[in-house]
């Protein structure tokens, strides 16, 4: 993945479906707004036509197509949207990036340095946040909301993403990115977005998150 100089914070979240991402994400963003920072909240895939072929595209896409259909919406993210924001010094929050991948596409049959290779030029996020909860909690918030993809759909998803997740958070360390895994089970979305936004200031003040 490409280092990037920028004046800004790039903050990524990731997880298992149902562990309350875009939650978190909303929450973050209210939190590091009450505290006078410029916040852009995102997600991916995105809200463009590209993106959205991907998002709603999970039935007629996997394997290599759809890793590289999200890896095109990423970089168009990252060129029209994260990066000038960045440069503004503002705080991005993205609401899914690279861990996403290493997860999602793994479960489609990719290993995951195909998929690493496959995003090797993406930005590196100065934060990325996996949230992780029990596999039951999940299956339980699956069923409440109903699956918003194929992959949440497939029996045993919530045990295959919570395991490969992990195995993300370590990929992700190894290579040098900083990385916070939370426990999202019993932890409520404020609680959650308070301790990433105590990480966000201190990597905004130059102190040791």
């Amino acid at each position: 993945m490409t280092d990037t100089h920028h004046d800004g914070v790039f903050v990524t979240l990731d997880g298992p479906g149902g562990v309350g991402k875009s939650t978190v994400t909303a929450a973050l963003a209210e939190q590091l707004t009450t505290l006078d920072r410029p916040v852009l909240a995102t997600r991916e895939p995105t809200d463009t036509t590209l993106g959205n072929l991907a998002r709603h595209g999970t039935d007629t896409y996997s394997g290599l197509p759809m890793a590289h259909l999200i890896a095109a919406d990423r970089h168009l993210h990252l060129a029209t949207e994260i990066r000038p924001a960045l440069a503004r010094g503002a705080v991005v929050i993205c609401d899914r990036y690279i861990a996403s991948s290493l997860v999602l596409q793994r479960i489609d049959g990719l290993t995951i340095d195909t998929v690493w290779e496959i995003n090797r030029h993406a930005d590196r996020p100065d934060l990325s946040v996996i949230l992780t909860a029990h596999p039951e909690a999940l299956d339980g918030r699956l069923a409440a909301r109903g699956a918003h993809s194929r992959y949440e759909r497939m029996p045993g998803s919530s045990k295959a993403e919570a395991e490969f997740y992990v195995d993300a958070a370590n990929h992700l360390t190894a290579a040098g990115i900083r990385t916070l895994v939370l426990d999202a089970t019993h932890a409520t979305p404020t609680e959650l977005a308070r301790t990433i936004a105590a990480t966000v200031t201190a990597l905004r003040t130059g102190g040791t998150p």
